[in-house]
């Protein structure tokens, strides 16, 4: 099937969600004690719900230690998931074996965040774009070769360059390797983990200005993990907020930039330098640190750093309820 046949394949089937998240939660045991019994969870991800569209990009923002990671990486099953389901094309992968989620790796692909550490350094360029092609037997001798010289030349390489180690190359280029790579075996989604957080600026918008052109030509599907909001509000259709492991709000981006309803995306909305020196904006500045995930706080568990918080913030955790087409809250006071 030709490149245009397959995104117009794609496009035709938006009608239903190419990928559901339900209740999805994530806890990592901590162990201590001479037995090293169970003492405690680090609360990581917690009750996530969500969809994503065929040919949609998805924006997951939030500050440092929110979880967005560990989400990306549970949907993959990357890491297994403590709870909750996850559909792909109405298949719940977190009950499939391992030899049954091997075939559904080829649809579900990841972008690694740091370019230097997700590559193998022992390998060429050529083997490790190529490499998934032999695991999944898709191509192989010189097809596999004309594969991956075509990639390389789609993420602005050169096919020369295959023959070349993954420490001959800058960090924008070890970058366009890894999409390279997340490419080779055609995927249907990915899992973009702040592909431009360890680049320089200038090359950041490059990257993402790559990944709005393969969006375009192979009609991906793209879960966008970011902490730059401005980065996050050019490539994506909707923006999805979390906080220490839950969701505070989702809607479409214009949306979300234009009228943010949640206290936490306004604080972080509010940090986004404006281009224009004319313009002012009044700054939220959020008191202290997010607190640990180990023993996250009752109620809102943005409660403790919420400028507008109520005493009874701590006795409800607020779900999270649509309050127009498409734009949803997790706040009991809005």
């Amino acid at each position: 099937m030709s490149d245009m046949a397959r995104v117009d394949n794609r496009k035709t089937n938006s009608t239903k969600p190419l990928l559901e998240v339900k209740n999805l939660q994530k806890y990592f045991p901590i162990r201590g004690g001479v037995f090293s019994r169970i003492v405690g969870n680090v609360k990581a991800v917690e009750d996530v719900s969500f969809s994503v569209a065929p040919g949609e990009v998805v924006g997951l923002v939030g500050e440092s230690g929110s979880g967005k990671t560990t989400a990306g990486r549970s949907i993959l099953r990357l890491i297994e998931p403590t709870a909750g389901e996850v559909l792909f094309e109405g298949v719940d992968v977190t009950k499939l074996s391992k030899n049954q989620m091997r075939e559904y790796r080829k649809e579900m692909q990841i972008i690694f965040q740091d370019p230097f550490a997700s590559l193998n350094p022992r390998m060429t360029v050529g083997d490790i774009i190529g490499e998934a092609l032999t695991i999944h037997r898709l191509a192989k001798g010189r097809e596999k070769e004309a594969k991956v010289a075509d990639l390389l030349e789609r993420t602005g390489l050169s096919a020369s360059h295959m023959r070349r180690y993954p420490h001959e190359f800058s960090g924008g280029q070890r970058q366009r390797i890894g999409i390279a790579r997340a490419l080779a075996v055609d995927p249907k989604f990915i899992v973009a983990d702040e592909p431009v957080s360890a680049l320089d600026v200038s090359i950041q918008a490059q990257v993402v200005n790559l990944l709005q052109d393969l969006k375009e030509e192979f009609g991906l599907t793209l879960l966008f993990i970011a902490h730059d909001l401005a980065v996050v509000e050019y490539i994506s259709d909707k923006v999805i907020v979390m906080y220490l492991g839950r969701i505070m709000e989702i809607a479409p981006a214009k949306e979300l930039y234009a009228n943010p309803i949640h206290p936490y995306t306004e604080a972080l909305l509010s940090a986004v330098p404006i281009p224009d020196p004319t313009l002012k904006r009044e700054r939220i500045l959020l008191q202290g640190d997010i607190p640990s995930p180990i023993n996250p706080p009752s109620g809102c568990v943005f409660r403790t750093r919420c400028p507008i918080a109520v005493k009874e913030c701590a006795d409800v955790v607020p779900p999270l309820e649509e309050v127009s087409p498409g734009h949803f809250k997790a706040c009991i006071r809005r």
